[in-house]
């Protein structure tokens, strides 16, 4: 018996007591069957918007879309969408459906989904409804579509990157025909809005699976994102590397935290190295300049996409200095962390390990003793100073005007020149002493 969650529930068997048929239905499912807890319970059923709204007459409901059959009952404070057993018909905009038809029929509704593992429902003795055979292909690790994936991919072009965020989040293969759809369907990803497709460009990044998703469909993501593909079988002729650019930023991408803004910045970091590129006298390969040019090439694509303004210079910064060497003394990490914050350090530091992730065995060895070396820098730094800004001196502006300091440029110089001499000379910072300095003639 499938434990479903009381207030999903309760909204199930008040349409069965209302004589209405009602199951729940597509990720919910998906995600129980894989021993998952759902974010999330959607119910299919029979009863139509209004009816559904009749039902639910003494609970507050959000007409979340009555024209697609979708309604949002607030149950026990909690959100549980209700949509009318449909078919769909037409995509003029390769997205949404031209028009939508109420049925009576699960199986039909099912018939409408994307992939099978989104096509089951449970009954009301938790038993699955499955007609497409999405237990099998889940017990498989296969995304396969409903149907014939043509058809599919032509509906809803959105579902040909989100065949791809479900590959790289449940770390599944994708079935043959639906592979081949997928990619012979790939130009459809330009009718679709920016902002939809960086969101799922971000579910497959920190996906498990995302790496082997990248190098296996490159060309659905260079279908978005031009400037990636000239990474795609770039040798870079260099002891430092064994790989070409693109297998080497997707196994970067893999090397480092599922959190969205470093995962793109993995993606994005080489993306200036193909037109960087010379070879020397040896014919050894060189990318010089290549993270500033990335830096600039990786903030149009993310203002192409959409991408919220504290995320992309996030990536851009961790970009512009990712190639730079880890500092080895105490005073060339208090430095960065004076630039750029220890958040910003700690984020270089990730960025570095996984850089170097493929690298060749001594190469990579030799890389992470010296990011150890900054890393261990930092935490000590951390542990035994407090003036990294400004804002952490032991003395202010305050201070300044008690000793007869006029405002203005010459005050905050003095700060500046204070803040020099702790984090760069050593000077303590206490405020007697600092002003003992003030103080000199």
């Amino acid at each position: 018996m499938i434990a479903i969650p009381a207030h999903v529930r309760e909204v199930l068997e008040r349409l069965w007591e209302a004589g209405f048929e009602a199951y729940p239905v597509g990720g919910c499912v998906r995600d129980v069957l894989l021993g998952k807890t759902p974010q999330d319970w959607d119910i299919c059923t029979a009863a139509r918007p209004e009816q559904t709204r009749a039902v639910f007459a003494d609970r507050r409901v959000i007409e979340t879309g009555m024209k697609h059959g979708t309604v949002t009952v607030i149950t026990d404070g909690r959100p549980v969408e209700i949509t009318t057993f449909r078919v769909e018909a037409d995509y003029g905009d390769r997205r949404h459906p031209d028009s939508v038809a109420f049925v009576q029929s699960l199986r039909e509704d099912l018939a409408r989904r994307d992939f099978t593992v989104n096509a089951m429902a449970f009954d009301a003795d938790g038993g699955v409804i499955d007609p497409f055979g999405g237990q099998e292909d889940l017990a498989r690790g296969v995304i396969r579509c409903v149907g014939e994936p043509e058809e599919r991919f032509r509906e809803d072009a959105l579902r040909i990157l989100r065949g791809l965020r479900f590959a790289a989040r449940l770390d599944f293969r994708i079935e043959e025909r639906t592979a081949e759809a997928l990619r012979d369907n790939r130009a459809l990803l330009n009718d679709i809005s920016r902002e939809r497709f960086f969101s799922e460009l971000k579910g497959l990044l920190c996906g498990t699976g995302a790496g082997e998703v990248l190098r296996a469909f490159p060309e659905v993501i260079f279908t978005v994102i031009p400037e990636l593909a000239a990474e795609y079988g770039f040798e870079q002729n260099s002891p430092h590397h064994i790989h070409d650019i693109w297998t080497h930023t997707t196994m970067a991408v893999d090397a480092i935290a599922p959190e969205p803004a470093l995962r793109l910045t993995m993606l994005l970091h080489d993306v200036g190295k193909p037109e960087k590129y010379f070879t020397d006298e040896n014919d050894v390969g060189h990318f010089y300049g290549h993270a500033e040019a990335g830096a600039v090439k990786a903030d149009a694509i993310l203002r192409r996409l959409r991408c919220d303004n504290d995320t992309r210079e996030a990536v851009t910064l961790r970009i512009r200095y990712h190639d730079i060497e880890p500092p080895q003394t105490k005073k060339g990490v208090r430095r960065l962390v004076v630039k750029l914050g220890e958040p910003t350090v700690r984020d270089l530091i990730a960025c570095w390990k996984a850089d170097s992730a493929d690298r060749a065995a001594p190469v990579r060895k030799r890389n992470l003793a010296f990011i150890g070396v900054t890393e261990g820098l930092l935490d000590e730094l951390m542990a035994q100073e407090s003036c990294f800004s400004l804002r952490d001196l032991a003395v202010d502006g305050s201070d300044m005007l008690e000793l007869g300091m006029e405002p203005g440029p010459a005050l905050g110089d003095t700060l500046r020149e204070l803040f020099r001499m702790v984090t760069e000379e050593g000077v303590p910072n206490e405020k007697e002493t600092l002003l003992r300095y003030v103080k000199k003639p």
